[in-house]
């Protein structure tokens, strides 16, 4: 016997992508939850910026990055995006960049209880579900 998926695709939804300093991306996904986030994947990196190139004699210095990615309703993404930037001192040089993109369709288990929540709440559900 079959058995039958059903697979959960989320519709209306953005990614959050913020490069920061290392150590600093713990800080801001909480900052991010505080505001609605449900949760983020962090990778770890190699960098140089503006600010590294000038260092002593013009010798480009590596610097380890953290690589938050935060996938979020896009009635969440200014909100979410806004505390993230107060919250890691964007408007500081050389504290990092974050930028917004939307996505056309995800795909992942979501509880029952995230998805009836998100059918009460919003009149825009991002998520719909599909047999497969």
């Amino acid at each position: 016997m079959k058995k039958k998926h059903e697979m959960v695709v989320l519709t209306d939804v953005s990614l959050i992508t913020a490069i920061v300093q290392r150590g600093k991306a713990d800080e801001l996904v909480d900052a991010a939850q505080e505001v609605g986030a449900q949760g983020a994947s962090i990778h770890y990196a190699h960098g140089r910026g503006v600010r590294e190139r000038l260092g002593l004699m013009g010798l480009a210095v590596e610097a380890e990055k953290e690589v938050i990615n935060i996938i979020v309703s896009s009635d969440q993404a200014n909100r979410v995006f806004e505390r993230i930037y107060m919250a890691g001192d964007f408007d500081t040089p050389g504290m990092g960049f974050m930028w917004v993109t939307p996505v056309e369709k995800a795909a992942s288990f979501i509880p029952q209880d995230i998805l009836d929540k998100f059918a009460h709440e919003s009149h825009r559900n991002p998520f719909s579900k599909r047999d497969e």
